[in-house]
């Protein structure tokens, strides 16, 4: 159905994108997996239509059916592509929080899909939304529906925007990591949905992941991706236990899993005994407000988090999980000050705490450099060096130096966000949070944007300065594996409790929680 025939893309300097050839049969997923930045996106955005004004196609051509989309040296046919999107084919983006109107209830966006491309009255397209939403695991679909974007979760904005793209089960679905900002149990909820659309409408698929796992419970076939070229495709399975190439095997190799041997507490019980908590929560309890009123005039005011006691030690790394919405997020940002909405006690014996937040691009700021965006943690601490104040040349250093510590180099450093790919901007993200070396580190989903190889690099960098420096870690994830990976404790939050705490291998190995061991059972089907 579709046919991509040596595709190069090029922007302002060399191709991003050389000689790719894809096909992608009727009723097929196609897996396109590699690392940040390999040109995984930007081959799918000009398949879709999407790709920014600035790219030339060099060579090549894409079809559809036997429609000619696509062809070097002619200039894109938006009329043309405007028959075949929404209807024929749809995309699912990488970052909710960008794809989504800000201004517009998440309702009334899918209903737009629905009112532009169906003969539906307004009921019937309500009712049509409604169910979408449920099938894409949004429990209170009528509340999600009357929501503003910022008033949902990281995992509920994507849960929108699949809906979005499957409510017209379109021919093809071009999915740019769906399933990035979702818990596992979600994750699945979404795999499945997404496995019986293409059952029942024999719909094809172009599924872009990082996550290797997903890709090979997913996907009949995959291509793998390196500095812009397709270097190895073939049948699922045969990628994953034949590769041919040594990048290949080095990508399955970096996947976090409980099979690998999980490196000891850098701060032993007995030794934490002895010291002072770095951070203290007592009976803690979050709100928010909503704009509704009460039969007093004032606004409504919701409890999300409740009675929430833990502490944190030097040196230590406490891993929280639980599903999107759970309020393992606004949990996060009380502690750090963010949310001042509270009741009980939040305790810090640091300085200057930081937050690795989960949506590098809205955290980061669109309109400056990277190399801006590093130094100025350090200009608004007042950063010192030996012999006094930190010069500008000191900050330059500081910040490039942090950028080859997360995988990156100078060639970034006057880049604004949206010229990097999203696990570029992840990586900023944590250098930003890295680069003043707080004693106490909150990092919300710091590792979902990110590919399994950089993915293992951020994680070690993270490992070797909490070794060195005695960094204390509040470690946010839905990704079990990292979880085991990176932390000593862990906390289990469910519906805006913690129900369950313990030691890592004790969680893993004897969960208490009946919830708890629903989410290691999801954890384990998606490695299956």
């Amino acid at each position: 159905m579709i046919r991509i025939e040596d595709l190069s893309v090029a922007f302002d300097g060399p191709e991003v994108v050389k000689n790719v050839s894809l096909e992608i049969r009727d009723g097929e997923i196609l897996g396109v997996v590699g690392e940040s930045g390999c040109g995984k996106s930007v081959t799918a955005l000009t398949l879709m239509g999407l790709v920014a004004e600035s790219a030339r196609v060099t060579s090549g051509r894409i079809y559809f059916d036997d429609t000619l989309l696509l062809e070097a040296g002619r200039p894109r046919d938006k009329a043309l592509y405007r028959r075949f999107q929404g209807d024929e084919m749809s995309m699912v983006f990488q970052e909710p929080m960008t794809s989504l109107n800000p201004t517009q209830r998440a309702g009334k966006q899918v209903d737009e899909v629905l009112r532009l491309h169906t003969r539906l009255d307004a009921a019937e397209r309500r009712k049509k939304v409604l169910e979408t939403f449920e099938a894409v695991g949004l429990k209170d679909a009528e509340t999600v529906y009357a929501s503003y974007p910022h008033q949902l979760s990281g995992g509920m904005r994507q849960r929108v925007m699949i809906a979005m793209a499957v409510i017209l089960h379109p021919r093809l679905l071009v999915a740019d990591e769906p399933t990035t900002a979702l818990d596992v149990t979600v994750q699945n909820q979404i795999v499945s949905l997404l496995q019986k659309i293409n059952r029942q409408q024999n719909n094809a698929m172009l599924f872009i992941t990082h996550d290797l796992n997903l890709a090979r419970r997913l996907c009949q076939r995959i291509a793998v991706m390196k500095d812009g070229c397709v270097v190895e495709q073939g049948e699922t399975e045969q990628i994953f236990r034949h590769p041919e190439q040594d990048y290949t095997r080095r990508l399955l190799e970096a996947v976090p899993s409980r099979m690998k041997r999980r490196k000891s507490p850098y701060v032993p019980a007995e030794e934490q005994a002895l010291s002072d908590p770095v951070v203290q929560v007592r009976d803690l309890s979050v709100y928010y407000q909503d704009g509704g009123n009460s039969l007093f005039g004032k606004k409504r005011r919701h409890c999300v988090v409740k009675d929430v006691n833990f502490e944190i030690y030097p040196g230590e790394s406490l891993g929280l999980v639980g599903e999107s919405g759970c309020g393992k997020t606004t949990l996060s940002r009380a502690v750090l000050g963010i949310n001042r909405d509270i009741e009980g006690q939040v305790l810090h014996s640091t300085l200057r705490p930081q937050m690795i937040f989960q949506d590098p691009y809205s955290s980061l700021n669109p309109a400056r450099t990277v190399g801006w965006q590093l130094q100025e943690p350090l200009r608004a601490q007042g950063a010192t060096a030996v012999g006094g104040a930190m010069t500008r040349a000191d900050m330059e250093a500081a910040a490039c130096d942090m950028l080859r510590r997360v995988g990156m180099d100078e060639r970034y450093f006057y880049r604004r966000p949206a010229q990097l790919s999203g696990g570029q901007r992840q990586r900023v993200s944590i250098a930003q949070a890295l680069i003043t070396h707080p004693g106490f580190i909150i990092a919300d989903e710091p590792v979902s944007a990110l590919d399994v190889t950089i993915q293992a690099q951020i994680m070690e960098l993270m490992q070797r300065l909490r070794r060195e420096m005695k960094l204390s870690f509040l470690f946010i994830s839905h990704d079990i594996n990292v979880v085991y990976q990176m932390c000593d404790r862990i906390m289990v939050m469910k519906e805006g409790r913690i129900i369950e705490t313990g030691e890592t291998e004790e969680i893993f190995d004897s969960p208490k929680e009946e919830y708890t061991k629903e989410l290691l059972a999801s954890a384990r089907n998606n490695v299956q």
